[in-house]
């Protein structure tokens, strides 16, 4: 019998695969992703600008806001993820599953965890604050320089780990659909 023949349920059960996501973590994964480089592409456009423009102000505050609406979506996602099952992985090497599937994976929580709360702690250690989408959140430090760089420190070289397993995480996805052909990318997909 042809693959295109066999029924869904056994074509499934052959090919771990073809087995999607829950519909809420496609979306969620969708959503946090393209919020996630949109925060990086603005992170670094108004880190390039001259302190003192109004319209940088107004990009520190859009980020802000960004960032803490991701770090919620996020904590839905982990919710999410724990309430529904996710779909066992193809076979592949021993190598491959611990670098792809634990680690990419694990840093790529710890970045989406970590961004927000560093930045946040470090605008908390400011005299300005946080408004999340105009509405001031507790600001938890005083106006100290040193913490506030040392946490803005730890937000950038996140930042930089991100962009390296967003890449890591894109071009394993590209491996599985153009040379292993395994069908893994159709279980993200929307």
């Amino acid at each position: 019998m042809s693959a295109a023949r066999t029924p869904a349920a056994t074509r499934n059960a052959a090919n771990p695969a073809n087995e999607r996501f829950a519909r809420p973590l496609i979306g969620l994964h969708w959503i946090i992703a393209i919020a996630i480089i949109a925060m990086l592409c603005v992170g670094f456009y108004m880190g390039s600008l001259p302190r003192g423009l109004p319209f940088k102000s107004t990009l520190v505050n859009v980020h802000k806001s960004l960032g803490i609406t991701v770090f919620l979506l996020v904590l839905l996602r982990i919710w999410a993820r724990l309430a529904y099952s996710r779909p066992p992985l193809p076979p592949m090497q021993t190598w491959q599953r611990a670098a792809a599937a634990s680690i990419t994976q694990a840093l790529l929580y710890v970045g989406m965890v970590g961004m927000p709360l560093t930045g946040y702690l470090g605008s908390s250690f400011n005299k300005f604050g946080t408004k999340f989408w105009g509405l001031p959140l507790p600001q938890w430090g005083w106006d100290d320089k040193g913490l506030r760089h040392i946490f803005f420190i730890i937000h950038e070289y996140l930042a930089w780990m991100m962009i390296a397993m967003i890449a890591l995480h894109f071009l394993g996805a590209l491996k599985h659909q153009l040379i292993d052909r395994d069908g893994l990318l159709r279980r993200m997909w929307p």
